[in-house]
C-alpha cells in the first residue's frame, strides 16, 4: 500500500469512529484524490474548524467552485454540522473527511463520477 492508501484507510477510520459513519470507499477514495498534493501537507490535510476564514475558504473552493453549489447560509450551517459531527474538540479534521461528509451532506457524489 501507498502513502494515499494509508491516508484513506486513516480517513475511513475517523469516519467511522469519529463520525459514527459507515464510508463509502471508493467515494472516500476519489474525494482523496480530488484534495490532490494538500493530503501530503501537515497544515493543508488538515481544517482549522474555529477559523473563519478557513471556513470561508472551504465553503468558496469546495462547496461553490468544486460541487458547484449556489452561495447562501445554508452552506456554512453544512460546514457546522459537519465540523459538530467531527467533534470541536477533535484536533485534526481532515480535509478530505469535511469534504466528504460534505459531499454526502448536498448528495453531490455525481461530482465525483
Amino acid at each position: 500500500m501507498g502513502k494515499r492508501d494509508d491516508l484513506i484507510a486513516k480517513y475511513a477510520d475517523d469516519l467511522r469512529n469519529k463520525c459514527g459513519m459507515e464510508p463509502d470507499m471508493d467515494l472516500l477514495t476519489k474525494v482523496t484524490i480530488g484534495c490532490g498534493p494538500a493530503i501530503y501537507n501537515a497544515d493543508a490535510s488538515t481544517v482549522a474548524g474555529s477559523q473563519p476564514a478557513e471556513l470561508e475558504t472551504v465553503k468558496t473552493n469546495f462547496l461553490v467552485k468544486k460541487l458547484g453549489l449556489a452561495d447562501s447560509p445554508a452552506l456554512m450551517d453544512a460546514i457546522n454540522q459537519v465540523i459538530e459531527t467531527y467533534g470541536k474538540s477533535e484536533r485534526n479534521k481532515y480535509r478530505a473527511v469535511i469534504y466528504y461528509m460534505l459531499t454526502k451532506h448536498f448528495g453531490k457524489e455525481a461530482a465525483y463520477r
